[in-house]
């Protein structure tokens, strides 16, 4: 994956308005994307979703079966700045809190 045009490469997981997550996503057992999110003391509104994808990868288990382990979403601020952001469905061992991420950002 790489940072779309004119996008800078961030990485850093962020923090979501709790509040302002898609509980009709939820309740189908999707990630209840945030339309509000921190990010280095910043808080940003999501102002429109312009593309949604699925990555999977196979089974950790040794199965035949495919997994979803990150949604991702192209996304535009209320400040006018794109970005990409993911949901990534399996904790990392050393970041049990952080589950959502900027992958990069307009600077």
């Amino acid at each position: 994956m790489k940072p779309s045009a004119g996008q800078k490469f961030v990485s850093e997981s962020i923090k979501p308005i709790l509040e302002t997550a898609d509980v009709q996503a939820m309740a189908s057992g999707g990630p209840g994307m945030p339309t509000e999110f921190v990010w280095r003391g910043e808080t940003f509104k999501i102002a429109s979703v312009t593309n949604t994808w699925r990555e999977s990868g196979p089974c950790h288990n040794g199965s035949k079966e495919s997994y979803v382990r990150k949604h991702w979403y192209d996304v535009k601020t209320d400040s006018n700045k794109n970005a990409k952001i993911y949901f990534e469905r399996s904790l990392r061992a050393r970041d049990q809190l952080k589950r959502w991420w900027l992958f990069s950002i307009e600077p």
